[in-house]
């Protein structure tokens, strides 16, 4: 008897890692693809977006370099989002994270919300949670009143965005909208191309 358990369980971790390394693969390839017309020279910036603020939330760190990168390119004001309690990404995060998502209890925020008529332009970037914007994220929402600036959102994730952008314009109170962009998180190799992805998307967005 515990030699076919021992079997089973050994058939189930090999099919584990067999999905896990095909998932693996598959977004190899997906970001390969994806990122391949931003290869090659440096892409500028060709004009101005006048007064900038870039908003962000980042737990790992992908987000606020994403932010940062936005920041230099458009020579903006950087507005970190910082909870009141520090989130670990200990065994239970996602399972905390799906609860605060079902009953709306999101994290408690520090700090004083920006002046955003000091600005023309808002940047907001969340990492994604559960294939929607990340708690602390909804938590800002909840808080802002954008008063008709334009707001540009921005996501990071592994591979799906899920329904960031719908879950965003739903809770962006008075904002004027513009076209969003996610970023998967990827190896360094790839740090010219989404250099070049920034600069292509902010100078669709001057058009």
């Amino acid at each position: 008897m515990f030699k076919y358990l021992l079997y089973g369980l050994v058939v189930i971790v090999t099919a584990g890692l067999f999905a896990t390394t095909w998932h693996l693969y598959k977004v190899a390839q997906k970001n390969k693809k994806e990122m391949a017309p931003y290869q090659g020279e440096a892409v500028s910036v060709d004009g101005s977006f006048g007064k900038v603020l870039v908003v962000y939330y980042s737990l790992t760190g992908h987000t606020k370099d994403i932010a940062e990168r936005i920041a230099s390119k458009t020579q903006a004001d950087l507005y970190e989002i910082k909870t009141a309690d520090k989130i670990d990404t200990t065994p239970w995060f996602y399972l905390k994270v799906r609860s605060q998502l079902k009953n709306g209890k999101y994290p408690a925020l520090i700090g004083d919300m920006p002046d955003f008529l000091k600005y023309d332009w808002v940047f907001v970037g969340f990492p994604v949670w559960w294939y929607t914007a990340a708690t602390p994220g909804l938590s800002f929402l909840e808080k802002a009143d954008f008063k008709g600036r334009k707001v540009v959102p921005f996501s990071t994730q592994g591979s799906n965005p899920g329904t960031f952008f719908k879950d965003f314009a739903a809770r962006a109170k008075n904002a004027d909208l513009q076209p969003y962009a996610s970023f998967n998180n990827l190896p360094e190799k790839y740090n010219a191309a989404v250099d070049n992805k920034i600069a292509v998307w902010l100078n669709n967005l001057l058009k």
